[in-house]
């Protein structure tokens, strides 16, 4: 069973009393809470500080809620410039103090770690005094505290990579109470590797992990599913690694709707938490794939995965088809050839429609590089397309198709899609494998419809467009 401690940040309950937010996370169900020190919180600079920090502490312990400190307040330490000074500034003493009083706080609140960036560098300071400056400030920060500190690469600031967090704990000597803090939104916005290959490059120097949704080169948090984050992916590396501290929820955006935010996420890390332990079965005991698989759309939910533009999930499929990927392929590095073979085509058999379409979207998962897999492959993908269910169809000619499946039979495929009206954005490497035999079958199927008075789809348009792009540029 996985051991991972899902927390939630309280930026995202700014509108909250402190002692709500509290109550509100442990009553959805997490195990722990990311504490950023604020003026509307637990205010680092309130003159009766100790004690508030001891009324939290207990409150806490009663809440039965771990705890790490964030120190990410927007305009605690100047009201007219945001995230300012910082640790690269002319003057970080102001910055210098606040870490000092987080590290204060973290301790006597028995926190796990205090988790801080770098700050953004002042365009007039070159690299290496900004360097300079920074391991001069950590290793100030580091001498004058018990506190452990976790280092956050933040897109934007001069320390936005891991790479650079981690040459930065080099540079000091590797201490041992300097780590990583790890957004994986961030990962899936500026690092060149999935966020499950950062948590693995990080491995046990990771202290604290904040869980949230991104979209490529763009520094948003959304929450989980709204940007392309694999969430499931990501929570199975932090198994694979031992992680045992907090992953907390950073959607610091979200307070106009925190509890139905801080649900929903829930409901989510608890799906995607079901599947790494679900894996993690199934490579223990294949045979354990027969009662997984069909408990999926039960456990994860059977929502179409881009909803906004693909409500059936016929194009880009289903959280559960995302899912059961994640099963195939856990089997598949559990068994033999022909094993598997004997356990995907009966997962195929006998399963129902959603099952049919997992196994069809995910066939790619399985080690194709093996001849009896690819045969298996083409027999399932063949028979979905003598099927008239669109679900089947669409699944059909995904990625294994567009690698393993006949000139013959892909073509005819495509025609299936037109014919029942399935999007051909569904058709894996239609652009690759698009060929003067497919556009004259597509140019006769035109013909025959404009011939009975009847509407051209305008994904058969589309396949002559390519057509004559690709003629055009032969021409050229």
């Amino acid at each position: 069973m996985s051991t991972l401690r899902f927390g939630y940040g309280t930026n995202g309950f700014a509108n909250h009393r402190l002692d709500d937010a509290l109550a509100i996370i442990a009553d959805l169900g997490y195990s722990g809470v990311a504490l950023t020190l604020d003026h509307a919180h637990l205010d680092p600079f309130a003159a009766d500080v100790a004690a508030r920090t001891a009324r939290v502490a207990k409150r806490l312990s009663e809440l039965g809620l771990g705890v790490v400190v964030e120190t990410g307040a927007r305009f605690l330490l100047d009201p007219w410039r945001k995230h300012q000074p910082t640790l690269l500034s002319d003057d970080p003493g102001p910055r210098l103090d606040f870490l000092r009083r987080a590290a204060d706080i973290a301790v006597d609140l028995g926190a796990e770690c205090v988790s801080f960036w770098s700050g953004v560098a002042d365009p007039t300071v070159d690299d290496d005094t900004a360097w300079r400056r920074l391991v001069s400030t950590v290793s100030e920060v580091l001498d004058g505290t018990k506190a452990r500190f976790a280092l956050e690469p933040e897109p934007g600031h001069y320390v936005q990579h891991l790479d650079q967090a981690l040459a930065l704990r080099r540079e000091l000597g590797e201490p041992d109470r300097l780590g990583i803090t790890l957004d994986v939104g961030h990962c899936v916005a500026v690092e060149p590797v999935s966020a499950a290959e950062c948590v693995r490059k990080a491995g046990d120097l990771l202290f604290n992990v904040q869980l949230d949704d991104m979209l490529p080169g763009v520094h948003e948090h959304l929450e989980f599913g709204e940007g392309r984050l694999d969430l499931a992916e990501t929570l199975g590396a932090l198994a694979e690694i031992g992680y045992s501290g907090l992953a907390a929820v950073e959607l610091p955006r979200h307070s106009h709707a925190a509890p139905d935010v801080a649900r929903r996420a829930k409901v989510a890390l608890t799906a995607a938490d079901w599947v790494v332990d679900a894996q993690e079965a199934i490579r223990s005991d294949p045979t354990r794939i027969r009662t997984l698989f069909p408990a999926v759309g039960r456990k994860v939910g059977r929502t179409a995965l881009r909803p906004d533009v693909d409500p059936e999930g016929l194009v880009h499929g289903t959280v559960d088809d995302h899912a059961r990927g994640k099963l195939l392929a856990a089997l598949g590095s559990a068994l033999d050839a022909d094993a598997l073979v004997k356990e995907v085509e009966e997962l195929y058999r006998y399963g129902d429609g959603a099952e049919r379409r997992g196994v069809l979207r995910n066939l790619h998962v399985l080690p194709t590089d093996d001849p009896r897999v690819v045969e298996a492959g083409v027999r399932l993908v063949a028979d979905a397309l003598r099927a008239n269910d669109t679900g089947l169809v669409a699944a059909a000619l995904g990625p294994f198709a567009a690698d393993h499946l006949d000139d013959h039979g892909w073509r005819h495929g495509v025609l299936k899609f037109l014919f029942t009206g399935v999007p051909t954005a569904a058709v894996a490497g239609l652009s690759r494998r698009c060929d003067a035999e497919l556009i004259r079958m597509v140019s006769d199927y035109v013909a025959e419809r404009k011939a009975a008075g009847r509407t051209v789809p305008a994904d058969a348009e589309a396949i002559l467009a390519l057509g004559a792009t690709r003629d055009e540029e032969v021409a050229r």
